[in-house]
């Protein structure tokens, strides 16, 4: 069931993004070659505590860390590890924050040193596909109209949709009705409503789309060893532009 937020819960989810926004800003100084990303995900748990809130990931549907690192062919739910990163990685950290029982939720791929200029390519076009969707998530579209614009610029920039994995409401749960695929038609799917709260969250490959799932029942890996990138941010439905909730504040970007 989809859920418009009363004024009271947007102001919580506005608090726990803000904090999701502000970790992934502690942590980004960290992201170097020779840290573990188990270290990271306990930089993180550590801060997210710090603000009052807890992280939603950690024991949600049984994952066992504070975040999500994801490393190079890793797409999401990568588990934090004794990993040294490495120059010319790329990471994703996908941060969720539980502030007094709503949630915030932000997924960030980052270079580590100096990455490949395939990898660039792909992440500035992956954060780009983001914002494309974002720009469509206006009350009166629908959810189609945004799944459309990110499958649009992906397709134009030769990147590959992983298509098993999507965006989906956030509000006291950390996922919630409604799905926001990442392609689609114009037109389709669920209305969107002044209320509503969002995550829309490309996930694309510099190659294939086909995915596998790690022994260990959570990680998503590329089939092709390919490297992927994902870009996240909780959006608010308003009568007017869409307010991006774990942004700076200024609706720019991460």
């Amino acid at each position: 069931m989809i859920t418009i937020k009363s004024d009271r819960e947007i102001e919580l989810m506005k608090e726990a993004s803000h904090i999701v926004y502000e970790t992934h800003k502690y942590i980004k100084p960290y992201i170097k070659p020779g840290i573990t990303t188990k270290e990271l995900n306990d930089m993180a748990e550590n801060f997210i505590i710090s603000k009052g809130a807890s992280a939603s990931c950690k024991g949600y549907e049984g994952f066992p860390y504070a975040i999500c690192i994801s490393v190079n062919d890793e797409v999401v739910h990568g588990f934090p590890s004794d990993y040294k990163l490495k120059d010319g990685d790329i990471v994703t950290l996908d941060i969720c924050a539980c502030y007094k029982g709503y949630h915030g939720d932000s997924g960030w791929t980052y270079a580590v040193g100096k990455i490949s200029d395939d990898d660039e390519y792909l992440m500035e076009h992956t954060e780009v596909a983001l914002y494309e969707g974002i720009k469509e998530a206006k009350a009166g579209n629908r959810v189609g109209d945004i799944s459309y614009a990110v499958e649009k610029y992906a397709k134009a920039h030769n990147l590959g949709i992983v298509r098993e994995l999507c965006g989906h409401g956030i509000g006291s749960n950390l996922h919630e009705d409604p799905d926001v695929p990442n392609y689609g038609t114009k037109g389709t799917g669920p209305l969107l409503k002044k209320g509503m709260v969002i995550a829309i969250e490309p996930m694309l490959t510099f190659g294939e789309e086909e995915i596998y799932l790690d022994d260990n029942d959570w990680t998503i890996i590329t089939l092709d060893g390919s490297h992927a990138a994902h870009f996240e941010h909780t959006v608010l439905i308003t009568d007017d532009e869409p307010i991006i909730l774990t942004g700076d504040g200024k609706n720019g970007k991460e």
